[in-house]
């Protein structure tokens, strides 16, 4: 398919049949201070899109700049759509609905980006891709690598969750833990492409990742029956996933299928607060820290920061944040009353739909279709838990203590 790249900043276009990541120009400019310019967005030839409002049948691979190879090899997508009832009823949302990620191959949203820089990868006839991560996009660039039969060199903050990190290492990549930071880590896995070649995966300053996210979007709107929500609520930590739901639509609008595209809301953790203090000040600054509990949207310098700011205006939404104490009530939450077990970071936006439930129905009315994006599985971080819950002790074998357990 033809597409081309335009700059976020300075809205060059670039046209290359080579692999391509950043605007050269505005990427000069970044000195590590505030967010990165020079991000670029894949543009897809505006007469094909208008081509796909005259088709009858459509699937996600029509709005794709690479053909995915084999996608039964890697099936990432046609995640199922959860209608909560017990929690619509008791929040008064009467149109509510979970796009559940966390039922991708390797349990997290990643998957999407992943399978498209896979399919780079083959395309460009690359065999080595480079990363950063905290979990997610490393637990699912590895997957993907394991299916493809690719080389992934994952470079992660030492710190990152067990969890996701056995994953990569069970998937056969080589996982370089780095004693820093994950922009640090960042930082590497570029040096690493630049020194050893290959494709080079990391969030946004690859564009094809926000392309491979976009899915969602296309997905929603097929499974909806060619409709989309009024509202989408993205847990959002760099950036990346908010502008590729973003990215989706867009597309779903240049080609006609469409008449507007949602709010969008990017739900952010206080404690990592970066895009939302942009949008609300137009500043860029980093921040000094971030600590949030929830590992995958814990981001100090937003790697697609202005991307996602620009968009959250132009889709006519906002950005909600909530405390740590809120995502982990929000996680039991969905846990106990809807049966969906996500980590952290998904359920920041179902916390920050809760904020916001009173708005919401004031602005929108109460039967205003609302859809929480749940990007990642709980089991990826099972120490969250440690020291809220535990197993309860074992009882004898025997009718009389079955009795006094229950106080029969």
């Amino acid at each position: 398919m033809k597409f081309v790249y335009e700059c976020n900043d300075c809205h060059a276009v670039y046209e290359s049949e080579e692999v391509f990541y950043q605007c050269p120009k505005c990427a000069a400019l970044n000195d590590g201070t505030s967010f990165a310019k020079g991000n670029v967005i894949v543009k897809l030839d505006e007469q094909y899109l208008k081509t796909l409002k005259k088709r009858t049948e459509l699937s996600v691979a029509d709005f794709l700049p690479y053909a995915i190879p084999h996608p039964d090899c890697y099936p990432v997508g046609n995640t199922p759509i959860v209608r909560p009832r017990r929690l619509a009823r008791t929040h008064g949302l009467n149109n509510l609905s979970f796009k559940m990620d966390s039922a991708l191959p390797s349990g997290s949203f990643k998957d999407r980006a992943s399978q498209l820089i896979a399919a780079q990868a083959l395309h460009h006839q690359e065999t080595r891709i480079a990363l950063a991560s905290t979990g997610n996009a490393g637990a699912a660039m590895s997957c993907a690598g394991a299916a493809y039969g690719l080389e992934i060199i994952l470079f992660v903050p030492e710190t990152a969750p067990a969890n996701k990190l056995m994953q990569s290492v069970l998937y056969g990549a080589t996982v370089v833990p780095v004693k820093g930071s994950y922009d640090d880590a960042f930082a590497l896995s570029i040096a690493y492409t630049k020194e050893a070649g290959g494709i080079n995966r990391n969030t946004a300053y690859n564009p094809m990742t926000i392309e491979g996210k976009k899915s969602v979007s296309i997905e929603l709107f097929l499974q909806m029956g060619r409709s989309v929500p009024d509202v989408v609520y993205v847990p959002t930590g760099d950036g990346c996933i908010f502008a590729g739901v973003y990215k989706g639509f867009f597309d779903l609008k240049e080609a006609g299928l469409i008449t507007k595209i949602p709010h969008l809301v990017a739900a952010q953790s206080r404690e990592s607060n970066a895009i939302a203090r942009a949008w609300k000040t137009q500043q860029f600054n980093n921040l000094e820290r971030a600590t949030t509990r929830a590992d995958s949207i814990s981001v100090e310098s937003p790697a697609n920061g202005r991307m996602a700011v620009r968009y959250i205006s132009e889709s006519e939404g906002w950005a909600t944040e909530v405390d740590d104490r809120e995502i982990l009530e929000a996680q039991l939450e969905l846990a106990k009353e809807a049966g969906v077990f996500v980590e952290p970071a998904a359920s920041c936006a179902w916390a920050a739909l809760k904020n916001d439930q009173r708005m919401i129905a004031d602005r929108f009315g109460e039967n205003v279709e609302v859809c929480v994006l749940l990007t990642g599985t709980g089991f990826k971080d099972m120490a969250v838990f440690d020291g809220q819950i535990k197993i309860p002790e074992a009882i004898e074998n025997s009718v009389a203590a079955m009795k006094e357990r229950f106080a029969l």
